[in-house]
């Protein structure tokens, strides 16, 4: 075993959602591909016993369509082990240290809400685990500044930062890595990615489906918390960081950091909120809730390389279509040549990365026939996007390996809820629109210079 791999991965949470949903399928995958041969240790408190564990973990592959007798899910279901317990019990973490063995250098995954982090690390560290072991923690990492702030200082008395790996599930996504490799794969895009060529930059975060069976969590939660200060910001930044240099992997992680700590502060003037028709009727919400499904805002860059650049960001439920596409609007030629208005020809640079994978490149070409009007045409990359692993799959794996350039680190996590801070709560009145629309008009006024938002297809 390499010396930065671990030596028992353990679970608490284990019978959760997001273990039924998520992470049974993607050990198997990690089994498969032979990243995963340690014991995986179950912690949670529900009055079951090791073969029931296994068989939660059994039907949790079935409805992700694994068949359990598979070579791999076989492999997986043989290496979980189960300790049923109290969380604010020592006894718990005794019991747990006794089933990891004489393994030192464990993977400690928290499926849990952020208010058990604390007590849970204390229980690692009480039972002699802490040393040498890596940590996962799920978001949200904080509500606003002020508890990031205390819930890291919380973890750092368990853990050193380069310890802890706080997962944003965006950045497991395979279609976001294909950002990456187009921007630093190919010489003559790079290059052009500046203020002196770039006119605008969107993203788009649309969803046609509404909150469903999650109203009392969405209720206490809204778009900004949910999506905005975690995978937006993330994305924004992946979209436009310097590019890493050859001195590893956390040269990625500090240009992320630079660019999301030189994004100006939101005012209610840059961001508008909206609210769905229908809302307040869903159960679990509140009758008068002022909590926004929709939100649109224009940031600032306070860099060389960006500054001036309009930036906006859209997110919201029930809207025409489910689809994350980032637009890079490039600034119109300098002259007409053509003697008509070549305004509207603006080339762009345009990333799919949900659902599905797309990079499209706009340019403009003669249209048919006589003359010389020119008219625009997309050059189009698309493929089925890492269908072979899940985010998941790509998260554990990382951890497991050492491996931190897929996680938040803990200077960009505070400094994304410093730009989204000023605007939380209902300093900024929200807005009513119609489901299947794309969100309140009121945040046409966002745009520059009269231009229209890019609407996902």
């Amino acid at each position: 075993m390499a010396a930065d791999r671990v030596d028992a991965l353990v679970i608490f949470g284990a019978t959760g959602d997001l273990a039924k949903l998520e992470t049974f399928p993607a050990l198997v995958g990690l089994v498969d591909r032979g990243v995963l041969d340690v014991p995986v240790i179950g912690v949670a408190k529900s009055g079951w016993d090791l073969g029931r564990f296994r068989e939660y973990a059994a039907q949790s592959l079935r409805d992700n369509r694994i068949d359990p007798e598979s070579a791999p899910a076989r492999t997986m279901l043989g290496l979980l082990r189960y300790v049923d317990g109290d969380l604010g019990d020592n006894a718990t973490y005794e019991a747990m240290a006794r089933e990891m063995g004489e393994g030192r250098r464990a993977l400690f995954y928290l499926e849990v809400p952020p208010f058990l982090f604390g007590r849970i690390a204390e229980g690692i560290s009480k039972a002699g685990r802490a040393e040498g072991a890596r940590v996962m923690v799920e978001k949200p990492f904080g509500t606003d500044l002020a508890s990031a702030i205390a819930l890291n200082e919380t973890m750092h008395r368990y853990f050193p930062e380069e310890a802890i790996y706080r997962v944003d599930h965006w950045l497991g996504l395979d279609p976001l890595n294909d950002v990456v490799v187009a921007r630093f794969a190919n010489s003559m895009i790079e290059p052009l990615l500046n203020r002196d060529h770039v006119e605008m930059i969107q993203i788009t975060m649309a969803e046609a489906f509404d909150v469903a069976d999650r109203g009392r969590f969405y209720d206490a939660t809204g778009a900004i918390r949910d999506v905005v200060q975690n995978h937006m910001l993330q994305v924004l930044a992946t979209v436009v960081a310097n590019p890493p240099d050859s001195s590893g992997p956390d040269s990625w992680l500090d240009a992320k950091s630079r660019v999301i700590s030189a994004l100006r502060p939101l005012t209610p003037e840059n961001t508008v909120r909206g609210q769905y028709d229908g809302y307040r009727e869903v159960d679990g919400v509140d009758p008068l809730s002022t909590v926004e499904s929709y939100v649109a805002i224009r940031l600032g860059l306070d860099s060389w390389r960006w500054a001036g650049v309009p930036i906006l960001i859209r997110a919201g439920k029930t809207m025409p279509v489910t689809a994350t596409e980032i637009s890079i609007r490039f600034k119109p030629v300098p002259l007409d040549v053509f003697g008509v208005d070549t305004t509207h020809l603006a080339n762009a640079l345009r990333f799919r990365i949900w659902p599905g994978t797309q990079i499209s490149l706009t340019l403009a070409g003669k249209k048919p026939g006589a003359g010389i009007e020119p008219q625009l045409q997309d050059l189009v990359f698309a493929e089925d996007s890492g269908s072979d692993m899940r985010p998941y799959d790509r998260l554990i794996g990382a951890a497991l390996d050492g491996r931190r350039v897929l996680f938040a680190r803990q200077d960009t996590v505070e400094a994304a809820w410093r730009v989204v801070d000023p605007v939380l709560g209902d300093v900024v009145p929200v807005q009513q629109y119609a489901r299947g629309t794309w969100g309140p008009k009121e945040a046409d006024a966002l745009l520059p210079n009269g231009l229209g938002w890019h609407d996902p297809a």
